[in-house]
């Protein structure tokens, strides 16, 4: 088990130009209600500094861990989910929408479905179910089945982030929690996006929005470094 010292030591300094990007988008704080190519780009810049992250590691380190290449194609569909809903007012929430959507498929795939985590699974079926009824009331059109399936998808993907998560014990380990907090915090941010477009203004939402879901995606990219299969052993799981 690697320590959480060692993590910030050799992992940090990578997530320099995140950081930076990160400043970057809350100093400019660019007119939602004005989208460009620039706001995109700012917006963006964050995700594509966690490209760089990850790259960072080698190609051969992606190419020779699924589970890592699949959270970094995640990002390029997160990135290009951001610059849709940049012109989400012109039309675009929809095409945001699905591309988050595979996002967290993806994510689900790189996390895995061992351990299986039942009681976690369950957890999370209720929660999702108490979110999409919450919702429900205020959903019309396409967003009454869009927004149902939406749930289910990153509900699932919360399952599998969390579902080896273990605090104490030797099987501690720092990717999983830095998964399941990342989830945790994409959820958090989706459900705000979700509450204010269709329910109630929230306030400061652009904020609480951003901050929590550049944490989630940095935690996510994150618990890729000690990923959990190489493609040897990915090879032999999928032949058993």
């Amino acid at each position: 088990m690697v320590s959480p010292v060692t993590v910030v030591k050799s992992e940090g300094p990578k997530l320099v130009p995140f950081f930076k990007a990160t400043c970057v988008y809350f100093v400019l704080w660019l007119p939602s209600s004005s989208p460009s190519w620039v706001s995109a780009l700012i917006k963006c810049l964050p995700i594509f500094c966690l490209w760089l992250f990850l790259l960072a590691h080698g190609l051969g380190f992606l190419l020779t861990h699924p589970s890592a290449t699949r959270i970094f194609v995640g990002l390029v569909f997160s990135a290009i989910g951001d610059a849709f809903l940049i012109w989400q007012d012109q039309g675009y929430f929809v095409h945001g929408v699905l591309m988050f959507a595979v996002t967290h498929m993806l994510y689900a795939s790189a996390f895995g479905m061992r351990p299986l985590g039942l009681r976690t699974g369950l957890l999370m079926v209720i929660l999702s179910g108490l979110c999409y009824a919450f919702l429900y009331p205020n959903l019309t059109g396409a967003f009454t089945y869009l927004v149902g399936v939406y749930v289910a998808i990153i509900g699932f993907m919360g399952w599998r982030a969390m579902a080896g998560l273990q605090l104490v014990g030797a099987a501690w380990r720092w990717t999983e929690l830095a998964a399941g907090t990342g989830a945790l915090l994409f959820i958090v941010s989706d459900l705000t996006i979700a509450l204010d477009k269709f329910c109630f203004p929230v306030p400061y939402s652009r904020a609480f929005i951003m901050s929590t879901y550049y944490a989630a995606q940095m935690l996510i990219a994150l618990s890729a470094v000690e990923s959990r299969e190489p493609v040897e052993d990915y090879r032999l799981s999928k032949a058993k």
